[in-house]
C-alpha cells in the first residue's frame, strides 16, 4: 500500500507560476506510474499529467501543454507538477495519484491510489 499527500496549492494571479508536490509512503515509488489530475465545480475530473516509472515518457492534456510539466524524483518518493502561465480555467482541486500501470501514459490508465487534494485558484 501507498499513501500520497499532495501540497502547493494556493491563490496566483493570472500569468504567474505554482509548483505542487506529491510524497509518498510505503512501497518505493518508483514502481507506480504517477499522474496529476484536476477537478472544477461542476466538472468532471480529467487527467492533466502523467510520468511514467523511468521518467522517460509524459502524457500531457491538450489544455496544459507547454504550460505545465511534470517530473519524478523517486529517490525522494516525491512527484512534482511545476504550473506556469496559469489562467483562471486552471482553477481546480489538483489530486496527485498512483498506478502500477507501465509504459506510456494516457487517460485509460486506471489509477489505485489518490492524494487528499490542494486546492489552485488562479485570480484574474
Amino acid at each position: 500500500q501507498v499513501q500520497l499527500v499532495d501540497s502547493g496549492g494556493g491563490l496566483v494571479q493570472a500569468g504567474g507560476s505554482l509548483r505542487l508536490s506529491c510524497t509518498a509512503s510505503g512501497r518505493t515509488l518508483s514502481t507506480y506510474m504517477m499522474g496529476w489530475f484536476r477537478q472544477a465545480p461542476g466538472k468532471e475530473r480529467e487527467l492533466v499529467a502523467a510520468i511514467s516509472w523511468s521518467g522517460g515518457s509524459t502524457y500531457y492534456a491538450d489544455s496544459v501543454k507547454d504550460r505545465f510539466s511534470i517530473s519524478r524524483d523517486n529517490a525522494k518518493k516525491t512527484v512534482y507538477l511545476q504550473m506556469n502561465n496559469l489562467k483562471p480555467e486552471d482553477t481546480a482541486v489538483y489530486y496527485c495519484a498512483a498506478t502500477r500501470s507501465f509504459g506510456v501514459p494516457t487517460p485509460e490508465n486506471v489509477y489505485d491510489y489518490w492524494g487528499q487534494g490542494t486546492q489552485v485558484a488562479v485570480s484574474s
